[in-house]
C-alpha cells in the first residue's frame, strides 16, 4: 500500500508541476479517444474525426479499479504425480474476494492531431507492484509538420507507434485489461485470449465505414538485443466493415491476421500478465495467485512459429446485439515436425435496456479444440450467463455464471475431466 500511494503522490505531483510551470491543462475531453467508461462500449479502434478541440498540451488522467467476488468449485479425475510418485490433487479454494486491481491512464494531447496513450498497472494478479503495461503515440494529423500538410491524405489515415496492445482481431477491444473490464459484459476473457504487447506500428485507413490497418512489430513482448537471430519481426493486419446501416442497424464484419515466421517466445496467448479473473481453479495443490495466474485460460503452446486468423462479426439492432469469434490459430514449438490446429469459437448475445442502456443481461458460449504436443485432440468448452447495471456512466455491478469443462486431456493433466463452475461478482470503476 505504501508503494502504491507514493507512486500516485509522485505522479501527481509531475502532472501539477508541470501544469503550474508549463501551462499545461487538464482536461475530460480528448479528440480520437475511445472513452473509459460507458460511452466506449461497443467501440472498437478509437474514432477518426479530424476536428479539433485542441488549445495547448492537454493532460487526461483517468484509470480504473476493480474487484470481484468469487464463489466457484472445481473437480478433476487426472492424476499427476509429483517427484516422488504421489498423486497431486487441485488445490482447495473457497468463497471470496479477490485481490482488487488497478490501473492509471495518462493521456495526453500533444499537437493538433497528435495524442499519447500510457496504462500503468498499479495493481495485478501476477503483479501486485505497479508496472507499466504499454504506451503509444497517435498521429492523425501531420501539421506538426507544417500546417495542414498531406490534409486530403490524412483525413482518412491514421499511424500509431509505440510498445502497445497490438491491434489483432476485435475481442481485444471486449476483454478486461486488468483493472479496466468495463468494456467486457462478462467477467472473464476467452478461453484462448489473443492479446499481446510488443513494439511496433500500425497503419490506418478509414474511408466510409471500411478499415484497413497493416502493422509490424519486432516480435518481442519483454524487449532485449539480446540473440537478434532467435526472432524475426510479426506482422498484423486487419480488413473491415463497421457502419450504421440504418437508425437502429448496425454492422461491422473484420478479419484479422497475425503471422510470424521464426520467434524465440510467441505471447500472443501468453501475453496478458495482469492475470486471469478465475483465480486458482484447475491448479494443483501449493499453487499461488500470482505464479498461476492464468488459470482457466488455455494457450496451444506456439511458441516458435505462428499464424493466426481471426474474423469478427458485431451487428446492434436497437438494444439486442451479437458479437462473435471465429479464429484459427496454426503454429509449432521448436522440434516439432509439422504445425498443430486449434480453433476457437466464441458468440455473445447481449440486450441492453433502461435509461441510456444501462442494464444488460447476456450469454456466451466459448468453444477451444485442437492438437496438443504428441497428437492428443482436447476440447474446452465455457458457457456464461450475465447481467449488468451502470449505476453512473463510470460504475458497473456484474454477476456472472460460469461453467467451463475439458474433455481428451490425458490422465497424467489435472485437466482431465476438469470442470469448474459457480457465481461471480464484480465491481468496476473506470474513468
Amino acid at each position: 500500500m505504501r508503494t502504491l500511494t507514493n507512486y500516485f503522490c509522485t505522479v501527481l505531483l509531475l502532472l501539477f508541476g508541470f501544469q503550474a510551470f508549463a501551462q499545461v491543462t487538464l482536461t475530460r475531453d480528448l479528440d480520437n479517444f475511445r472513452y473509459p467508461d460507458q460511452r466506449g462500449v461497443d467501440q472498437f479502434e478509437a474514432p477518426k474525426d479530424t476536428a479539433s478541440t485542441f488549445t495547448g498540451v492537454n493532460v487526461r488522467i483517468g484509470g480504473a479499479s476493480t474487484i470481484q467476488f468469487q464463489a466457484l468449485n472445481h473437480e478433476s479425475t487426472g492424476m499427476p504425480l509429483d517427484e516422488d510418485g504421489n498423486p497431486v490433487p487441485l488445490i482447495e479454494i473457497g468463497d471470496n474476494f479477490n485481490l482488487p486491481t488497478a490501473n492509471l491512464d495518462l493521456d495526453v494531447h500533444l499537437y493538433d492531431g497528435v495524442r499519447m496513450h500510457l496504462r500503468t498497472y498499479l495493481s495485478s494478479r501476477h503483479h501486485p507492484e505497479p508496472y507499466v503495461k504499454g504506451g503509444y503515440i497517435q498521429i492523425d494529423k501531420l501539421d506538426f509538420i507544417s500546417k495542414g500538410f498531406m490534409e486530403p491524405l490524412m483525413k482518412n489515415l491514421r499511424i500509431k507507434i509505440g510498445h502497445m496492445e497490438n491491434n489483432y482481431g476485435d475481442a481485444h477491444f471486449r476483454r478486461s485489461d486488468n483493472a479496466q473490464a468495463i468494456y467486457n459484459p462478462f467477467v472473464g476473457n476467452l478461453i484462448m485470449d489473443a492479446f499481446t504487447t510488443e513494439v511496433g506500428a500500425e497503419v490506418y485507413y478509414f474511408k466510409s465505414g471500411f478499415i484497413g490497418m497493416v502493422g509490424v512489430t519486432n516480435g518481442k513482448l519483454n524487449q532485449a538485443v539480446s540473440s537478434p537471430d532467435q526472432t524475426d519481426p510479426s506482422f498484423i493486419a486487419k480488413l473491415g466493415y463497421d457502419n450504421m446501416v440504418s437508425d437502429d442497424l448496425r454492422i461491422r464484419l473484420t478479419g484479422s491476421v497475425y503471422y510470424t515466421n521464426k520467434n524465440a517466445n510467441v505471447y500472443l496467448y501468453h501475453g496478458d500478465r495482469a492475470g486471469s479473473r478465475y483465480y486458482l481453479v484447475m491448479e494443483p495443490d501449493g499453487a499461488s495467485t500470482s505464479s498461476n495466474f492464468s488459470s482457466g485460460r488455455f494457450a496451444p503452446g506456439f511458441r516458435n512459429e505462428i499464424t493466426a486468423v481471426m474474423v469478427n462479426p458485431f451487428v446492434k439492432y436497437g438494444g439486442l446485439e451479437f458479437f462473435g469469434t471465429f479464429e484459427r490459430s496454426a503454429g509449432r514449438a521448436n522440434g516439432e515436425p509439422e504445425d498443430r490446429i486449434f480453433n476457437q469459437y466464441a458468440g455473445e448475445l447481449i440486450y441492453r435496456f433502461g435509461n441510456n442502456e444501462n442494464v444488460y443481461v447476456g450469454g456466451r458460449y466459448n468453444y477451444v479444440t485442437g492438437e496438443m504436443v504428441g497428437g492428443t485432440d482436447v476440447d474446452i468448452s465455457r458457457f456464461n450467463l450475465a447481467a449488468g447495471w451502470f449505476m453512473t456512466k463510470n460504475i458497473l455491478a456484474k454477476l456472472e455464471y460460469v461453467n467451463q469443462k475439458y474433455e481428451g486431456f490425458p490422465t497424467s493433466d489435472l485437466r482431465n475431466g476438469g470442470k469448474f463452475d459457480g457465481v461471480m461478482l464484480e465491481a468496476i470503476i473506470s474513468f
